[in-house]
């Protein structure tokens, strides 16, 4: 593209929130469960939580989780940490409890904030201490209610909350209460804002550094690359978690920079999703594929007007044709399909909603973004157009580098690119096609389901001899996780027993589809368990059952 990159310096998060006030003061700015709050509100809660995020000693640098579904305090709170200087680290509410310590540990996660929902907040207060956690936010769900639903709360969803007990260590936020006028930060481009958690090339969790300037020009660039976009006028529907790169980069930080209202859903619940899609007339939806085909079917079968929805960006997974042509007509939109990484904030390319859009492919380069295509093997050489090699990056949204891991850092670029894990082609218009991934990371519904983790899972189980996990084709989530495992000598451990026991050791996304008990794994020349051999088993049957 030939419009001039913004000076990195100068790219600070906070800022677009700033300019959307400045230009938007008067608009919506957050819907949920049929609130309002325009962005003079929003912005003046963002101020109200620095505050109180500051009268609590957090500052410049401070490590602070989230783990909240989609609610206005997601966006509040956010914008609250990056206010002040601190750094947010997101994390998913449905971890188990052993999954929070080892982030919070890894992180140095210090004062996290939760909502009052039982499933999420119970599993908090026992880390107090035991890790380097040492205070708990906790947000009233009724605080963001409109007034009916929130008295009736309490009696309509009997145990959906819990009852924490208010100490110095677990304190609440009331968005009623004035905490102050809160002092920002001076922060660069290159200052650190997000801890965003990834496989990456390795399939073990890690920390992606993103700063400021890598998260606020790469929606500066989804918003570019979107010119039918209308500042001040889009209604963007939030149906991602904003604790998902992908909702947190195109929904929330772009939805801000071009004034969007956004309308927030707790969960991706499909009646109540068609319910709000007439009544709200959302005019843009970023999402991964099994929600687009999950609304085109519903549309379908109950005769439903989704018309409002101009544009849409699909991500997380491949997107079937089927599924792309089918929500355009229903629709009248441009589905388009994207293709991105945590560590590059996540947007690398995407084709054109307002252009060109090639079959199968995942677009045209972002803004200020070069892919390269390299031996996959050493001495990873550059290859020219239509040769398959491993996928490269280069471009101002690619991340600072892995927390506390200088040695994959190092091992994830090549002469200053990114290595993406992925093997794909560029054609000789520049369109990018993925063809491979390299990592093992399974895909399911656009989430990252790390092998490794659902294996050690299965080792804690005192019958596991060996343990293998691979990605199954699945029709509706892309990806299922199948688990292939051997007994020790002597174990009469059934599946139904392995089974329970992932029940309490991981959280739903990662639960494998299947377990198969085998009495002996394929192995390779130097005896390491092979996946190669299980994830070409799968395939076939996937292919011979279609």
């Amino acid at each position: 593209m030939s419009m001039p990159m913004p000076d990195p310096d100068r790219l600070i998060l906070t800022h677009l929130l700033r300019d959307a006030v400045a230009a938007h003061a008067n608009r919506p700015a957050l819907r949920y469960e049929g609130r309002v709050w325009t962005y003079a509100e929003f912005n003046a809660q963002v101020d109200n939580a620095a505050a109180m995020l500051q009268s609590l000693g957090a500052g410049p640098g401070t490590r602070i989780g989230l783990c909240l579904p989609n609610t206005p305090y997601s966006a509040i709170f956010y914008y609250a940490i990056l206010t002040i200087g601190g750094v947010v680290v997101n994390y998913n509410p449905l971890y188990t409890e052993a999954e929070l310590a080892k982030q919070i540990t890894d992180s140095r996660t210090t004062l996290m904030v939760a909502p009052d929902l039982a499933a999420v907040y119970d599993k908090l207060p026992p880390l107090l201490g035991q890790t380097s956690l040492g205070r708990l936010v906790v947000c009233s769900m009724a605080g963001v209610l409109p007034r009916l639903k929130a008295v009736a709360l309490p009696f309509v969803r009997k145990g959906l909350l819990a009852r924490p007990v208010w100490s110095a260590s677990v304190v609440p936020y009331r968005p009623a209460r004035a905490y102050g006028t809160p002092t920002s930060a001076s922060l660069t481009g290159a200052h650190l804002a997000v801890l965003q958690y990834t496989g990456g090339t390795t399939g073990v969790p890690k920390a992606a550094m993103l700063t400021h300037a890598n998260l606020a020009v790469n929606a500066l660039q989804i918003a570019a690359h979107m010119p039918s976009l209308r500042p001040g006028q889009e209604r963007l529907m939030g149906v991602l978690p904003f604790f998902h790169v992908f909702a947190m980069t195109a929904v929330l930080n772009t939805g801000i920079a071009i004034g969007a209202e956004l309308q927030l859903h707790t969960r991706f619940h499909i009646d109540k999703i068609m319910r709000a899609i007439p009544r709200d007339r959302p005019t843009v939806l970023h999402a991964v594929p099994t929600i687009y085909g999950a609304i085109a079917n519903a549309a379908e079968k109950n005769g439903i007007d989704i018309g409002s929805i101009r544009v849409c960006i699909s991500g997380g997974a491949p997107l079937p044709e089927e599924i792309r042509l089918r929500f355009e007509r229903l629709t009248g939109a441009r589905l388009v399909e994207g293709y991105g990484l945590t560590e590059a904030a996540p947007l690398v390319t995407c084709n054109p909603p307002d252009g060109l859009v090639r079959p199968r492919s995942v677009g045209l380069p972002a803004a200020w973004t070069t892919i390269e295509i390299r031996a996959a093997d050493p001495p990873h050489a550059m290859l020219p157009a239509n040769q398959r090699g491993e996928i490269c990056v280069r471009g101002p949204q690619v991340m600072a580098g892995y927390l506390d891991r200088p040695e994959e850092t190092a091992a994830s670029f090549i002469d200053g690119a990114l290595r993406t894990g992925d093997i794909g082609y560029l054609d000789d218009d520049g369109y990018l096609f993925i063809t491979d991934r390299i990592k093992d990371i399974i895909i399911c519904g656009g989430y990252n389901v790390y092998p490794r983790v659902i294996e050690e899972a299965l080792y804690e189980h005192d019958a596991v001899a060996e343990a293998v996990v691979v990605g199954a084709p699945d029709a509706y989530r892309g990806e299922t996780p199948v688990a292939f495992v051997t007994l020790r000598a002597g174990s009469t451990a059934t599946v139904p027993d392995l089974a329970a026991h992932l029940r309490h050791a991981l959280s739903p996304i990662e639960q494998p589809s299947r377990i198969e008990i085998r009495a002996e794994l394929p192995k390779t020349a130097v005896g390491k368990l092979s996946r190669k051999e299980l994830r070409q088993e799968l395939l076939t049957k996937s292919e011979q059952a279609a």
